[in-house]
């Protein structure tokens, strides 16, 4: 079942709604406290996601709900192209974006538009092109597998899966992907339930 979709954008638009429509979906699900609880975090993450982007984004959100299972959706279109989103971080002093630290970070990184070639090295390995070259896909469960392989090769792989244990997220969803197609950003949460 799919929900009512809520529009949201980077200027706060829609987050207070979005929460109430976790509320009310898991309400409707007859989740317990605790499983409530999580959804709402999973989704106070999105948002907070989405508050902390750069720039000027429009979307929506909805939840899909399956057998004992739902899927968070977050879908946006970034109007904030690559040119303007080089003079933004030129401001910065070391020129870069220095937000990407933590799991949602990391995600948010996809939500800024950049070129396939300036893609950040955490990132390398763990995304899957499409069939158009435009098309790309990335998932925690990728992202994990990549860490799990080099966690000791490293300070920085150490560090990076530091981060990953820490993470809220990783340790309540099943799987977090993220699909983009030329701007368009879309972040899905799929939780089993127990």
């Amino acid at each position: 079942m799919k929900s009512d979709i809520v529009a949201v954008s980077s200027k706060g638009r829609g987050l207070d709604d979005a929460l109430a429509l976790a509320d009310r979906t898991a309400k409707q699900l007859g989740l317990s406290p605790r499983d409530a609880l999580r959804m709402r975090l999973l989704v106070e993450e999105m948002m907070n996601m989405v508050r902390s982007i750069v720039g000027q984004l429009e979307g929506k959100f909805w939840i899909e709900t399956e057998d004992r299972a739902y899927r968070l959706n977050l879908q946006m279109a970034s109007l904030l192209d690559a040119e303007q989103r080089k003079q933004l971080l030129s401001a910065s002093t070391s020129g870069k974006n220095e937000a990407h630290r933590g799991i949602m970070g990391k995600i948010r990184a996809f939500f800024e538009p950049m070129p396939i070639e300036d893609t950040p090295a955490y990132l390398a390995g763990t995304i899957v092109r499409g069939k158009a070259s435009d098309d790309l896909t990335w998932s925690l469960d990728a992202y994990r597998e990549r860490l799990l392989k080099r966690k000791d090769a490293s300070d920085e792989a150490r560090q990076e899966w530091d981060e990953l244990e820490k993470s809220v997220v990783s340790h309540i969803t099943d799987n977090v992907t993220v699909s983009i197609h030329n701007y368009d950003v879309e972040l899905m949460i799929y939780k089993k339930l127990d």
